[in-house]
């Protein structure tokens, strides 16, 4: 259930997806480990129809940060726009690359739909040792990269990313406005993971996605131990590691995707006031039926392809 101007409206969880439970049914993310739990949830992944690679031109190139060089991939068109984006995807800080859907699809997607360049980021996960600030400062090099050399001429240049991608991208607009840079023209967030700790989940939403299996969730535990790898500790956390703690006044105009069947949704929803009532112009849209991190999924699936247009909208 979802409230909507004091009504209660029924929003179910995608029937495709719904018809598809039973395959996770018993498996938690430790049993990923095992081929046949894998198997099950590689179908559950598995959509309506394959995805077909739109007519956008793809390179793999590094560009220089403080941290040492850095992947990133460009999405070309065949007649470029005069926008361009920059896409960091998700992954809880410590998960994600250039191929996952998050990335691959979202980036060729937007670029096919709008005419603009997108490049994604394969900023540096929060793994052997690495900790924040280290993707945040892979993300503003990749920024900078692409404002300065990349689009410098751009008419419209946007930033933007799904869950920690989210997190980081709003980091990382953050700092050009502490640092008195031009600022992105827009913001475009994903389901982010923005704050710590993440507010709870109202009683009738709780209820609805206490029905979930465990990989579909993210539980206290879940949270906690992604804020504590990715920064390393739980107190005293630097106001752009989950930068809803940071002042958002002066940030670009924000267009904000939540997932209606996300245990990250009320973290969207209070970035959302946050923004507002910082003045800063958001406009959000609800993926009815979605669980957290549907981007990862292809416009095979409606409410991903209304998620694209979306952002899509927003950069044409």
């Amino acid at each position: 259930m979802s409230r909507r101007h004091g009504k209660e409206v029924t929003m179910p969880l995608d029937p495709y997806l719904a018809e598809r439970l039973h395959l996770l049914a018993g498996i938690t993310f430790a049993d990923l480990a095992d081929p046949d739990a894998q198997s099950r949830f590689g179908a559950f992944m598995r959509d309506p129809a394959q995805w077909v690679h739109p007519d956008v031109t793809v390179a793999n190139r590094e560009i220089a940060g403080p941290h040492g060089p850095v992947p990133v991939r460009t999405y070309t068109p065949p007649r470029p726009g005069s926008a361009a984006v920059l896409w960091a995807h998700g992954g809880g800080f410590l998960g994600g690359d250039l191929d996952m859907p998050e990335a691959h699809v979202v980036a060729a997607e937007l670029a096919a739909r709008t005419g603009a360049v997108v490049v994604c980021v394969d900023y540096r996960l929060a793994v052997g040792g690495v900790r924040h600030p280290v993707p945040v400062d892979d993300v503003c090099a990749a920024w900078r990269w692409l404002r300065t050399e990349l689009a410098a001429d751009a008419d419209a240049v946007a930033l933007g990313g799904a869950s920690a991608g989210a997190a980081l991208a709003l980091a990382t607009a953050l700092r050009d406005r502490e640092e008195g840079r031009r600022p992105a023209d827009l913001l475009l967030l994903a389901y982010p993971f923005a704050h710590f700790p993440v507010p709870a989940l109202d009683s009738t939403m709780a209820a609805e996605m206490a029905a979930l299996p465990p990989t579909m969730r993210f539980t206290t535990a879940d949270v906690e131990f992604m804020v504590e790898n990715y920064v390393g500790r739980l107190t005293d956390l630097p106001r752009d590691a989950l930068p809803g703690a940071a002042p958002l006044h002066g940030l670009p105009p924000v267009h904000l995707l939540v997932s209606e069947y996300d245990d990250l949704r009320p973290s969207a929803e209070l970035l959302a006031r946050q923004l507002t009532a910082s003045q800063v112009e958001v406009r959000t849209y609800l993926a009815a039926g979605m669980p957290h991190g549907h981007l990862n999924r292809t416009p095979a699936l409606t409410e991903v392809d209304r998620s694209l247009d979306f952002f899509a909208d927003a950069l044409r």
